[in-house]
């Protein structure tokens, strides 16, 4: 499997602040890797430099092969990501905002696309609902067809669960781990439901203070710090010096 994501050494400053502090990390296809940490890790900052928002203060990002810098608007559409705490617009139809997405990744047979994605994520009825007017799980099935309307390699997803129930939250993750398999794509989960990234990730980068302070899968990361789970391993490693174990 080749790397769809690279970071090397990349770091972020805000004046004398140092959000980012030269990390680096990859992600294979068909592959989630957790990134975990306490608010005011740099989580958030690392997200907004692969998606192209914030320029790093130095250091390089590539997408698929190609240097984020200098090819932006074309790697952009090969790259999706979801929050729950950005919202789509409120006053148009599921059905419309699906469709202003898919206009602007410039998607071909997109009233087909949204008919597949509705299927996958349960939305047929819903197409018509005013999407301010839809409950939190609605919402967020809705979010996750705006992040699948243009096929991304590259899915960025920041607390993708976040305040669902635990029905609806649970279709959201298999969903997830068989979309994966189907499109061999890399997914970024950032997330503090420890349960989740245990069940999704293969894969975790531990920050704290802007740099990577241990990494490993679940099952390692548990028996190097001698914890009962990763909730525990989270709770020591936020707790601790910056010093990779």
């Amino acid at each position: 499997m080749k790397n769809l994501v690279e970071v090397k050494n990349i770091k972020k400053n805000y004046g004398k602040n140092e959000a980012v502090k030269g990390i680096s990390f990859s992600i294979k296809e068909n592959e989630i890797l957790g990134l975990l940490g306490p608010n005011g890790s740099g989580k958030t900052t690392t997200i907004g430099m692969l998606l192209g928002l914030l320029k790093p203060t130095s250091g390089e990002i590539f997408i698929n092969g190609q240097k984020l810098e200098g090819n932006r608007i074309e790697i952009l559409e090969q790259i999706n990501f979801i929050s729950p705490y950005i919202e789509l617009p409120k006053k148009l139809t599921v059905k419309q905002n699906l469709t202003v997405y898919g206009k602007l990744y410039k998607i071909n047979n997109i009233n087909d696309r949204i008919e597949f994605l509705s299927e996958k994520l349960r939305l047929g009825g819903l197409l018509n609902n005013i999407t301010g007017e839809l409950s939190s799980g609605q919402k967020n099935r809705v979010s996750l067809a705006k992040a699948l309307i243009n096929e991304p390699k590259v899915l960025l997803l920041d607390e993708p669960t976040a305040s669902l129930d635990p029905e609806v939250g649970d279709f959201v993750r298999s969903f997830l781990e068989d979309y994966k398999k189907e499109k061999k794509i890399s997914i970024l989960l950032a997330s503090h439901n420890m349960n989740e990234v245990t069940r999704l990730c293969k894969s975790i980068l531990m920050m704290k203070d802007g740099i990577i302070i241990d990494k490993g899968n679940p099952e390692e990361l548990i028996n190097k710090h001698g914890r009962k789970n990763l909730e525990e391993v989270f709770l020591k490693l936020s707790r601790s010096k910056n010093e990779l174990n």
